[in-house]
């Protein structure tokens, strides 16, 4: 069995090179990868301007205010507003200044209205300035030709401001990894389906294709496969031709019914690996078929159990379908946190326990879920993190620190 940090390096190999960019509006960007360094095509700011409403000035005007409660008087001439280029300010003047108006040739410094006292034409400035004060001068934030966004950003919300403050309406994104999302076994029915004795309403694509949506690619549902390895085949002879990843669900162990693993070989599959050294989800299966395009398409297959499957697919297929996409952190970076209780555990394989973070006053806190069994949805659908509790340790004990990897960034 290979090791866990072995087995996730692997298949984030298999996403390279990233799949061809596309062009879309930044509007229609959120979530995707960028496939391009977005640079400045000018200075941002692209003028000095002010950061607060008040008064713009030459601060050696201002001098002489504050020695003895000496104050400063100038008179006010005209005014800087936003979408406007403000006339020069004259030596020995004030000029009214709102938030966002270009400073004035002429002027250095902003006095903010609360620190300003107005007669008619006349401020009063009780109190010396310095030459850049309240001023947000041009370049601060990126100088002409800086980049901006890295090749490789997931897009955020904020990404997208910055973006369009470049001045881009469009960038270009790697191409959504298509998926298809095969489930079988002789037991499943569609959920909401008339009950059948012996059968159970199939829960595991839903949640699958929901996964993948959420990491930016494109899933697709695929008629349930039964427990029969000509059926097997040519659903996936289908399916390994048509799509960018093939993710199965059932089969993958060594029962008399598991034909998932023959079906793959005869429909020309190369396994890179089967089995994990990790709890729930150690029967997982990853290949390569090499499709007439001369684009691998990789194949996930997870075990059918509720928990284990989308444990397995959030540890191994969201990082893969992210680095399709040019990701330059498919994996999250795990969190610290104290443990809440004790958490018993047999060495041998990493354990990824389902748990519930809890900010405290001290740090993060984390409790792992009563019920661990691999088929239990319950504790899957009520955890927000998975615990990582290490392979070698014989338990971990209430207040020990482990790492924790939030679901919400794993696709769930």
């Amino acid at each position: 069995m290979l090791r866990f940090d072995e087995a996730l390096q692997r298949v984030i190999s298999l996403g390279a090179p990233a799949l061809p960019a596309e062009g879309v509006a930044i509007e229609d960007a959120i979530g995707r990868v960028l496939g391009e360094d977005v640079t400045s095509p000018g200075d941002l700011p692209p003028f000095d301007y002010s950061a607060m409403d008040g008064y713009a000035v030459r601060a050696q005007d201002l001098d002489a205010a504050g020695a003895g409660d000496r104050a400063v008087r100038l008179r006010v001439r005209g005014e800087s507003k936003t979408g406007e280029v403000p006339a020069r300010l004259e030596p020995g003047s004030a000029m009214r200044i709102f938030t966002g108006a270009p400073i004035p040739a002429g002027a250095d410094a902003v006095v903010m209205q609360e620190n300003v006292t107005r007669e008619g034409d006349t401020c009063i400035f009780h109190a010396k300035s310095r030459p850049g004060a309240n001023v947000r001068r041009r370049g601060d934030d990126l100088a002409r030709g800086a980049v901006a966004l890295r090749r490789g950003t997931r897009l955020r919300a904020a990404h997208l401001s910055l973006a369009a403050a470049v001045d881009r309406s469009e960038v270009l994104v790697a191409r959504r990894p298509s998926v298809a999302v095969l489930a079988t076994g002789d037991e499943l029915r569609r959920p909401g389906s008339d009950p059948v004795d012996g059968m159970i309403p199939e829960s595991n694509t839903v949640a699958l294709r929901a996964m993948c949506r959420a990491v930016g690619a494109a899933a697709r549902e695929h008629p349930f496969v039964r427990d029969d390895l000509a059926a097997t085949e040519r659903a996936l002879a289908a399916a390994v031709l048509e799509h960018d990843v093939v993710v199965s669900v059932g089969g993958v162990s060594v029962g008399d019914h598991d034909v998932v693993r023959p079906a793959l070989e005869a429909v020309g599959v190369t396994l890179e690996f089967w089995k994990v050294a990790i709890k729930p989800g150690k029967p997982i299966a990853i290949g390569r078929f090499a499709r007439p395009s001369g684009r691998e398409t990789i194949v996930v297959g997870l075990p059918g159990n509720p928990s284990s499957a989308l444990v397995t697919f959030a540890l191994f297929g969201v990082p893969l379908l992210r680095a399709l996409q040019g990701d330059a952190h498919p994996f999250p970076a795990p969190l610290r946190a104290r443990v809440t209780r004790p958490i018993a555990h047999t060495p041998g394989r990493v354990h990824f326990a389902r748990g519930a973070l809890q900010p405290m006053a001290d740090g993060l806190h984390v409790t792992a879920l009563t019920n661990q069994a691999s088929g239990a949805v319950t504790s899957i659908a009520h955890a927000d993190c998975l615990v990582v509790v290490p392979a070698e340790v014989n338990g971990l004990a209430a207040g020990e620190e482990v790492d924790v990897l939030p679901l919400a960034e794993l696709g769930g």
